[in-house]
């Protein structure tokens, strides 16, 4: 009789522990998981800082995001090409603050000029695709877009992440479903062009318990590896989110402050 009480008591702390150990997470697949993120993070704004390492290189950004139906807007810093760079991202445009050293070179002397990827201006033709992609690259809903049309879910489970509670999702994200929108500054003719073949790419995610991302890791290793650069080497984008529900007024800058550049 004891030894049978005995059983049913490890038995109901084993059930205990195991069910606390695989406590299910928030979503199954990532279409639930991209869903749910977006609707989490819908109205709100958030700092974040993001950190890009390719081998040796290694670049730097920080500054506010407010994600919204009609459209992500940011207002950011980044160290391009060794010097501070300022920009904005409002109405699907971005801006980019002239560096006070050529800003002699601006049209008018005015300190914000349009940037386009696209853009038949000398700036634009240079550097707009790389500004572009590096304002881009830093808004939240354009990930979780990405990986509700080409994500996979691999893993999941709970974390700690610097002391805060969070769902862990592991995923791979399909480069070919995702056509000419192309994560971490890729173009599809770049891809096109690598000696290997470059297929998924694994992303990491961790969200808070209202569902609002923290961390955002995407692994640019396999970019490097089809480039035929040695697999130890490391390359990856990684995004930290604090202070959801933050005030952000983020907006255009004045008019009278952009500059216009001729078409070259």
């Amino acid at each position: 009789m004891r030894r049978t009480a005995l059983s049913t008591v490890v038995l109901v702390l084993g059930a205990l522990l195991g069910a606390c150990d695989g406590e299910a997470v928030s979503f199954p697949d990532a279409r639930a998981l991209a869903d749910g993120a977006m609707s989490a993070m819908n109205g709100k704004a958030a700092r974040f800082a993001t950190d890009v390492t390719a081998g040796t290189m290694r670049s730097k950004s920080q500054g506010r995001a407010r994600v919204a139906g009609t459209g992500t807007a940011l207002a950011m810093t980044t160290d391009f090409l060794g010097e501070a760079l300022e920009l904005r991202l409002v109405d699907k445009t971005v801006f980019a603050k002239v560096p006070e050293t050529t800003r002699e070179d601006a049209p008018g002397g005015k300190p914000w000029v349009k940037v386009s990827s696209d853009g038949a201006d000398p700036f634009s033709q240079v550097v707009g695709g790389s500004i572009d992609q590096l304002a881009k690259q830093n808004d939240p809903a354009r990930a979780f877009d990405q990986v509700r049309r080409a994500g996979t879910l691999t893993d999941s489970g709970h974390a700690d992440l610097d002391g805060v509670a969070a769902e862990h999702y592991r995923l791979d994200v399909d480069l070919a479903a995702l056509g000419g929108d192309l994560p971490a500054g890729l173009s599809a003719e770049a891809v096109g062009e690598l000696p290997g073949e470059l297929g998924k790419l694994p992303m990491e995610v961790w969200l808070d318990n209202a569902h609002q991302p923290l961390r955002i890791v995407l692994d640019l290793a396999p970019v490097l590896a089809a480039s035929g650069v040695p697999d130890s080497a490391m390359a990856r984008i990684v995004t930290q989110y604090r202070e959801w529900g933050t005030q952000a007024d983020i907006q255009a800058p004045p008019p009278e402050e952009i500059g216009e550049i001729p078409p070259g």
